[in-house]
């Protein structure tokens, strides 16, 4: 499992080729990536990403040990990004390494679900109006919903 916090770019073609040879024994590896995107009715500058350095990582960590408790996983990559991105930069990756492609997608999706709104960022949109703090969403929140049941399904 590796979790990193970076300013700078990552090359998510280089990251996906390290993580999936780097797992034989795996039968399928999911990818997401975020990207930053401008907004409906408005232009975005830029989004500014504030974060706690070892909180944000602990937290990481925590959510990624989670997913991989919950799901066949043979491994797990987190990459997410602090400072000042513009529209088309990437923003965060994941990644999962499972024997098979349900647990692969499933552990992503939660893995999404849960940093989008438990990791502990500060975000920041930059437009021709100003700047304003992105808010917590309710269909954030209700996505996580979904994972509240018990994982084998009894």
């Amino acid at each position: 499992m590796r979790i990193s916090v970076q300013s700078e770019p990552f090359d998510l073609g280089r990251e996906t080729a390290e993580f999936a040879r780097a797992r034989t024994d795996m039968g399928a590896v999911v990818t997401f990536t975020g990207v930053v995107r401008d907004l409906p009715g408005s232009t975005l500058h830029a989004m500014e990403i504030e974060h706690y350095p070892g909180m944000t990582e602990g937290a990481l960590k925590k959510i990624a040990t989670e997913a991989r408790d919950r799901f066949a996983l043979g491994d797990v990559l987190v990459i997410h990004r602090f400072g000042r991105l513009t529209p088309g930069e990437m923003i965060m990756m994941v990644a999962t390494a499972a024997p098979h492609r349900k647990d692969a997608f499933d552990a992503a999706e939660f893995l999404m679900d849960y940093l989008k709104s438990r990791a502990p960022f500060w975000k920041r949109e930059i437009t021709e109006d100003g700047a304003a703090w992105v808010a917590a969403r309710d269909a954030d929140e209700r996505a996580l919903e979904r994972w509240s049941g018990d994982p084998a399904g009894d």
